[in-house]
């Protein structure tokens, strides 16, 4: 490690107020680069700068309980008594900067800058007393003209593995040494809980965006996915800033033509299935930035979900589970280190982290061209919406804001009504601006480069769920390969009462009845019913956003008869 880049990783841990002064460095010759920090708080702390992985495995195995290696190479690790984000305890400070610009409410909470300097300090000082520390410098972007530099100190190899795979890594050991100054800071003092008595804390859990400060400070939370997320919030908020539209998206593009598909879709919906095509290239699963030239991935590896994982379902996902990949409470047998992946007792949401490199059909760089088709998927548990429809503007741009799909209650209670649930722009989460921004600027996207915009149903038909049944997966990927060729297009559309939707009359591979769902209906007043209870659903969702919605976007929605 040069003297540059040890004396910027000391000022990145330097306290806002504990007053030390860097002593001296200690320079190992592992290829791991590490540092000794001054004796002001341990006195043999050590950093660990970008460390190779299998350093961080050692680091993992020897040092975190719970670590374990499977029997396809992947590192098992735990995140604790948390394992998701926590959207409740996430917050973004109030400054003058950047007030203006921000959609507040129950998304992005307030939170005072005295509260969020108490948190860093709290953080800092916390790393400080550690014997290791790990230091991850990465880009977020693969575009150089958008990309920005990311700094993550943490204390656990877990996390360094995990964001090690999820930013992309400098090219080489030179381009590392002249990395500089990060853009953008993440402290994760995880395992170190918050002051629950500090001003706007909810929990013991804090994860907080300071936009002038350009830093992230994490406590009382081990789940990696925090970081993750908080980066996709960074790039949400400054990417609208340059003129650019960030998207919680998956892409991929055809390998003949460089015909680009921008997939949208919430949980459930079949974004990352169908995303996942072996006659295109993946440019990412998750994170894109559509500028004036293409679309970038915004990351350099995947977050997949592992829950009833097999690799008859998903044979891309299940192989990349390998060296190098970081497991997140999973249960594995502990004499053969086999993964169970149907195994639920610790958390439904059980997750792998992995580089893009782990995926055969990645395309390097993560850059692809303006896209030919953009996708909104929904999975309608209600039976109403149809397997494909053809979107104008403003339909693109309400269905957007909306986010909407619908989800199947448990049997508790016995309540089997669908629930909808919706999250503007695919991704409520993790915006920053008011919805109707990124809306506007995909519709205007759309509009130059003469994209198309579908709405693809791969919920329920012939009834809601319980009576109808669940959409092929072979009918809904016939209607996206048609989408691809182009054929959907040109056969003519019917336009669908109440939604407005234009639905083709055809489409090849898929029967005919299924595509104007009322066909596919038995008791067909129970669907004008169903249908009207659904549509009165989207009005009231979007009241919330009518104080920046134009009369032709409200038009857009569902119009019920009088």
């Amino acid at each position: 490690m040069n003297q540059a880049v040890a004396e910027s990783i000391n000022k990145s841990l330097k306290s806002s107020t504990a007053d030390y002064t860097p002593k001296g460095y200690h320079i190992t010759e592992l290829e791991s680069d590490s540092i000794y920090l001054d004796e002001h708080f341990s006195g043999n702390a050590k950093i660990f700068h970008n460390p190779a992985v299998p350093v961080l495995y050692e680091q993992a195995l020897a040092f975190e309980h719970g670590s374990a290696i499977t029997s396809t190479g992947a590192l098992v690790t735990r995140s604790g008594v948390k394992t998701g984000r926590s959207p409740k305890d996430k917050r973004i400070v109030k400054e003058s900067s950047s007030q203006d610009d921000i959609w507040w409410g129950p998304v992005n909470i307030a939170m005072d800058d005295l509260s969020f300097m108490i948190n860093r300090e709290r953080a800092i000082d916390y790393l400080n007393t550690q014997e290791k520390i790990y230091v991850i410098d990465g880009y977020a972007g693969w575009d150089p003209k958008y990309r920005i530099k990311v700094r993550v100190i943490c204390a656990r190899a877990y996390h360094a593995l995990f964001m090690h795979n999820m930013l992309i890594r400098p090219a080489n050991r030179e381009e590392l040494k002249n990395f500089g100054e990060p853009d953008y800071t993440i402290y994760n003092a995880g395992q170190f809980p918050a002051n629950r008595y500090t001003k706007g804390m909810s929990s013991s859990s804090s994860i907080a965006i300071d936009f002038a400060r350009k830093e992230m400070v994490i406590l009382g939370t081990q789940y990696a996915g925090e970081m993750k997320k908080g980066i996709l919030t960074i790039m949400m908020y400054l990417m609208p800033k340059m003129g650019v539209l960030p998207l919680h998206s998956s892409c991929n593009q055809a390998r003949n033509n460089g015909d680009t598909t921008l997939f949208f879709g919430l949980s459930g919906t079949g974004k990352t299935t169908l995303s996942a095509d072996i006659n295109r290239d993946l440019i990412g699963d998750d994170e894109h930035v559509w500028t004036d030239t293409g679309c970038f991935n915004i990351e350099g590896g995947c977050y997949a979900k592992c829950i009833d994982l097999s690799r008859e379902k998903e044979p891309e996902i299940f192989d990349a589970i390998k060296f190098g990949a970081v497991l997140e409470n999973v249960v594995y047998n502990e004499y053969s280190r086999k993964v169970d992946y149907n195994d639920v007792s610790v958390t439904e949401n059980t997750r792998c982290a992995y580089p893009l490199e782990h995926i055969p059909n990645a395309k390097f760089p993560a850059i692809a061209g303006h896209p030919k088709n953009i996708i909104m998927l929904t999975c309608d548990a209600f039976g109403i919406l149809p397997p494909v429809s053809r979107l104008d503007a403003n339909q693109v741009m309400y269905h957007f804001i909306q986010g909407y799909t619908a989800k199947v209650a448990g049997t508790e209670v016995g309540v089997t009504e669908p629930t909808a649930t919706f999250s503007s722009c695919y991704g409520e989460p993790f915006i920053v601006w008011h919805p109707t921004k990124y809306a506007e600027m995909l519709a205007s996207q759309l509009h130059k480069h003469s994209a198309r915009a579908w709405l693809i149903n791969t919920g329920w038909t012939g009834g809601s769920h319980g009576v109808g049944s669940r959409i092929k997966l072979a009918y809904t990927r016939a209607i996206i390969d048609a989408i691809h060729s182009g054929e959907l297009e040109k056969i003519p559309t019917t336009k669908m009462d109440v939604f407005g939707f234009q639905v083709p009359n055809s489409c090849p591979g898929v029967p005919s009845e299924i595509l104007m769902p009322i066909n596919g209906w038995a008791d067909k007043e129970k669907y004008l019913s169903t249908m009207h209870k659904l549509a009165k659903l989207f009005v009231e969702n979007f009241k919330k956003f009518q104080d920046k919605a134009s009369p032709e976007l409200i038009a857009a929605g569902p119009i019920l008869p009088q």
